[in-house]
């Protein structure tokens, strides 16, 4: 039997699930954009992740299947973000810059030129067992199966925000 494992880190598209953050926070933005909301809650703020694109994930699983022999590989963009990078770079996309007060639970996210409450972060977001830091290598990845990461991280954020953009357009309840 032919088997590989992909220990991919996260892969973002705007076929992620809702409740991962990333989605969570470019279906709100999208309702903002549109006014169909006032501003998203979120948890840490601080936690960083290493976030690539599906599509070039699904690249690198089919190069995996293509060797002769099946090895393992951890699959990665190699760069990491925090939650606060992943909100301003959305924000930004649709117009707005975020600035931010306070610090823990009392931290928000402010619009810059019209001083509008964006971001507020409640406890009930934080997870008991929180990884402050996730940060993949796929330098074997690179190195034997020639990939690498075509999708920028602004790309992916431009993909996300312009399908949750549409989806708010035509479905605001979604």
């Amino acid at each position: 039997m032919y088997a590989c494992n992909g220990i991919l880190f996260n892969h973002e598209s705007p076929r992620r699930g809702e409740t991962f953050v990333t989605r969570k926070i470019t279906r709100e933005v999208a309702k903002i954009h549109l006014g169909l909301s006032e501003y998203v809650v979120l948890g840490n703020l601080d936690s960083k992740r290493d976030w690539g694109h599906a599509k070039d994930y699904v690249e690198v699983m089919w190069l995996m299947l293509q060797q002769d022999a099946p090895k393992d590989y951890v699959i990665a963009s190699g760069q990491t973000r925090s939650v606060r990078e992943f909100v301003e770079t959305v924000f930004r996309y649709i117009g707005k810059e975020i600035v931010w007060e306070g610090e823990g639970l009392n931290e928000i996210g402010k619009e810059k030129d019209t001083g509008i409450i964006r971001v507020k972060v409640d406890a009930k977001y934080f997870r008991p067992t929180e990884v402050d830091l996730l940060l993949g290598d796929s330098s074997k990845a690179q190195r034997e199966l020639g990939w690498q990461v075509k999708i920028k991280f602004e790309e992916l954020v431009k993909d996300m925000m312009d399908s949750d953009i549409q989806l708010m357009k035509n479905n605001p309840l979604s």
